[in-house]
């Protein structure tokens, strides 16, 4: 199996339909999907089943109990991929700024809170955000996904990294 183009990481996610959401963008463009517990809906074959959905077992969702468990399964106690990229609407420094690369972790928080304040401040230097209006709190969470995950995608393209063909499907 290829790796994945990215690796998208909710911490805390809440609300399943998002989640269902960000499942299909990651299928639909060769992403990983993570999910950092507590999770606030099911998970269970049944609840994906009921819920229609049927691309959820090709997606090989992996679960982390924790925080601290997705830091210990990345290295040590302390460590982070030196390929992450946190989203929050915290920082000023925009998406496209960030050289978003091949198997990158692009992490989001829960949609209620973002990312928990201790994460953001030890890691300050992998935050990026997605411009909005001032007057605006922040985007959807599967929107956000779909648009640094397509970001990342023409940057990656612009470097000849993957192809889009003309049929308009990636190619990696």
């Amino acid at each position: 199996m290829e790796p994945p183009l990215f690796r998208v990481v909710l911490h805390e996610p809440e609300i399943p339909n998002n989640t269902g959401n960000i499942g299909r963008t990651c299928i639909a463009t060769g992403c990983s999907l993570e999910l950092i517990k507590p999770l606030g809906f099911d998970t269970s074959v049944k609840a994906l089943r009921r819920a229609g959905l049927d691309y959820w077992p090709r997606l090989g969702v992996r679960e982390h109990d924790s925080w601290a468990d997705f830091v210990r399964t990345e290295g040590g106690d302390d460590a982070l991929p030196p390929r992450i990229w946190m989203l929050t609407t915290k920082t000023s420094r925009p998406v496209w700024d960030a050289p978003i690369n091949r198997g990158d972790v692009l992490l989001f928080g829960k949609e209620t809170a973002g990312l928990p304040a201790d994460i953001l401040e030890r890691y300050a230097d992998r935050a990026i955000t997605l411009p909005m209006l001032p007057t605006e709190r922040s985007l959807n969470v599967a929107t956000a996904v779909c648009a640094v995950v397509y970001e990342g995608i023409r940057q990656l393209a612009a470097a000849g990294s993957v192809r889009i063909a003309q049929d308009g499907r990636i190619e990696c």
